[in-house]
């Protein structure tokens, strides 16, 4: 079996050899690399959806001419007064029908005889729409790593709100973090032609928000009084790359939407011509160029005082997507990769050792089957080092241990064989009774016990996570080895042994 041989190789060398290119994968207390442990601000998907139900409610109030006041999102719920306090418990049902997007409700409404209602969102659906937001959130982090280069990492949920991410061969987390802890969350709005108010209030309908990298008159950010609007979502972006404007020399990103986006951004730039078009990302203006003319072809531009490397991350930001719930790293480790050297070394000095001390108590207690016994644990070892290069398996130091404990159960079988077999020829058994019926006898034994251990790893890959899935694969792979060396492999040597020499009498 060729598989394990590449791990023992360069990439060059096996670079010209196509069904070699399988190899074993270090993991990260092995390689070195960066620990990353991410929150999910939970609580502000449940705000951007109260917030985002506030136009149905305000919509379907006037529909209904029904007089209200104080209608605003307050203390984790759609708050309203209505002018007459006789129709709150009919309005109240009314817009919590009206909000549901299912068959189950997913708004419960209280209300007051003085007219005040209250609309939050059930444990249910806050529930649901949270295991959305992490799963999402998995997927572009997810998506994010792979546009990055690293190879093999692992990106797992943690609890009810966290997510573990594992970086193998990263050793300067600095721009990894910078592109996963953003939002992302591109939209592009129009300017409204309102000054910025004195007194930093935003007037109805309109958001403050500062300019990135350009600053105002007093050496602040500038800001820029943008229409809460979205005229087009960032999430009808279908490609972004970075590059370099011709004219001006500067580092840009360019993009290109979908058919929705590219129908809904020619509606606008033909309607909004000579007006100023802001470009938002994570509520911070990157640009607000004036549009000059319609924009039909759906590809855009974004410049912003760009270099190379924020014009890249960017571009990666975007095709990636943007992630529905702010996540903030919580907790941070980086492995150096001496200490992953010597973990190398440790758990290759523990195989080995273990390897030539199981060895040479096989030989020393069984003789000839004994060696024969040796040469299966060889090709066991072999065996599993070719499954976890065919499956490009990532290697922890559980595996390691896997490995090592691998080695001591895989002559388990063999020591329950011998026995048997050195039971019959006491009883007198000729060498081919007593090779069949110890092999017979002692079949049901190791199945059973193998099988047990097979169960118990099974439920360790079902419940555990990282390193725990590696330890559980890697014994998981030492059994079914283990049993075919045992079994087939040995009883084919003992069997052509037998037939060759044909001996009166079995020395065991």
């Amino acid at each position: 079996m060729p598989y394990p041989l590449p791990n023992a190789l360069s990439p060059a060398q096996i670079a010209g050899w196509p069904l070699l290119q399988r190899t074993i994968h270090l993991g990260l207390d092995l390689k070195g690399g960066t620990y990353l442990l991410m929150e999910a601000d939970l609580k502000s998907v449940e705000r951007e959806r109260l917030e985002g139900s506030l136009d149905a409610v305000r919509s379907k109030l006037r529909e209904r001419n029904i007089g209200y006041t104080n209608l605003e999102v307050r203390d984790e719920a759609i708050r309203l007064q209505l002018r007459e306090p006789s129709q709150a418990a009919e309005i109240g049902r009314t817009l919590r029908e009206a909000l549901s997007e299912g068959p189950t409700a997913d708004y419960a409404a209280t209300t007051t005889p003085e007219g005040a209602i209250a609309l939050a969102l059930t444990e249910v659906s806050v529930r649901a729409r949270a295991t959305q937001a992490i799963e999402q959130s998995i997927e572009i982090v997810r998506r994010r790593v792979d546009q990055t280069g690293v190879t093999e990492p692992i990106i797992a949920r943690q609890g009810t709100d966290r997510i573990l991410v594992q970086l193998p061969g990263i050793q300067d987390p600095d721009r990894v973090k910078e592109i996963l802890g953003k939002t992302a969350k591109m939209t592009f709005r129009l300017v409204s032609p309102e000054p910025v108010p004195i007194t930093g209030r935003a007037l109805p309908g309109t958001d403050i928000l500062p300019a990135k990298n350009e600053p105002g008159p007093d050496g602040k950010p500038r800001a820029y009084l943008i229409r809460k609007r979205i005229e087009v979502d960032g999430g009808d972006l279908t490609n972004a790359t970075a590059g370099m404007n011709q004219q001006t020399g500067e580092w840009v990103v360019n993009f290109t939407f979908n058919s929705q986006g590219t129908r809904r951004f020619a509606q606008v730039s033909e309607a909004n011509v000579g007006k100023p078009f802001a470009i938002v990302l994570d509520n911070e203006v990157i640009s607000a160029p004036v549009i000059r003319e319609p924009i039909t072809g759906g590809r855009g531009q974004i410049s912003g005082r760009f270099t190379a490397a924020s014009a890249t991350d960017l571009s990666v930001l975007l095709r990636a997507g943007a992630l529905p719930v702010p996540l903030k790293i919580i907790e941070e480790r980086t492995v150096g990769p001496d200490l992953g050297a010597d973990s190398i070394r440790a758990g290759i000095y523990s195989c080995v050792i273990g390897l030539l001390l199981v060895m040479g108590f096989m030989v020393a207690a069984y003789g000839l089957f004994g060696t024969f016994a040796a040469f299966a644990v060889l090709l066991n070892l072999a065996l599993l080092l070719g499954a976890l290069s065919l499956l490009q398996a990532t290697l922890t130091l559980p595996g390691i241990v896997g490995i090592l404990l691998t080695i001591g159960m895989s002559v388990d079988a063999n020591v329950l064989i011998n026995e048997r077999i050195r039971e019959e020829t006491k009883k007198g058994r000729l060498p081919l009774g007593a090779m069949q019926t110890g092999f017979s006898r002692a079949f049901g034994t190791i199945l059973d016990a193998n099988l047990t251990t097979l169960i118990k790893m099974m439920i360790l890959f079902i419940l555990g996570s990282g390193p725990v899935k590696g330890f559980a694969v890697t014994i998981s792979l030492g059994i079914m080895t283990s049993l075919f060396t045992a079994v087939v492999f040995v009883r084919m040597v003992m069997a052509l042994w037998l037939r060759r020499t044909r001996p009166k009498a079995l020395a065991v």
